[in-house]
């Protein structure tokens, strides 16, 4: 079982708080602009460009390393149930892999946390980013399985539920997060998930359940 990571185990609240303070402005106008660009389905990157069009990305996160704010993530990041999903998984004999959109740096904070997993990537490490087919092609290499015998869990429909889909891995769809819970009941991303839960804990009793 393979699993993202925004919004799927870890909060992204610290890490669009932070960057409202490193810009300069209030937290909740960062909150706003950053549900409008996904209800529009955009790239959530474009609510730092509404704040300061034709912004270089890669730059800023330069400066804000070079400014000792760089990304950080630590135990208080990881919502409450993915300890408890992630060991109850592994106690039940199945694999648990963690791959998502997220910087070479996240990867290491991530494994500096010991989750209860086999393995760890994220894009940068790998050079291609959800939805590209070529990731989901990487996850079955790192899975060493075939991708019906993978189920991949996200909240995000676009890079998650329907590249996975495609790509011919089960698909948990997470009502989680802004993505997870505007699509929630979406037409489309209920007849593409095999599974649609509330909780990552949800999965253990799925896999009891049923021969994956």
């Amino acid at each position: 079982m393979v699993f993202d990571i925004g919004e799927t185990l870890i909060s992204d609240t610290r890490y669009w708080e932070s960057w409202a303070d490193w810009l300069g402005i209030p937290r909740h106008t960062m909150s706003a602009l950053v549900g409008a660009v996904v209800s529009q389905g955009r790239d959530n990157a474009d609510a730092l460009r509404l704040i300061r069009p034709g912004l270089d990305l890669p730059a800023a996160h330069a400066a804000r390393r070079t400014a000792g704010r760089g990304e950080f993530l630590d135990e208080s990041d990881l919502y409450p149930d993915v300890r408890p999903a992630l060991g109850g998984l592994r106690k039940l004999g199945i694999r648990v892999l963690v791959a998502g959109n997220q910087s070479a740096r996240a990867g290491e904070l991530l494994r500096g946390l010991d989750l209860p997993a086999d393995g760890i990537a994220t894009s940068e490490e790998w050079g291609v980013a959800k939805p590209s087919p070529e990731f989901f092609a990487r996850i079955v290499e790192l899975a060493q399985a075939e991708p019906h015998e993978i189920v991949y869990v996200g909240d995000h429909p676009a890079n998650d539920v329907f590249p996975a889909k495609d790509a011919g891995l089960l698909v948990a769809h997470l009502r989680r997060g802004p993505w997870g819970h505007l699509w929630a009941d979406d037409p489309e991303t209920v007849r593409a998930a095999d599974w649609r839960i509330g909780s990552l804990t949800d999965l253990t009793s799925i896999v009891s359940n049923q021969t994956v």
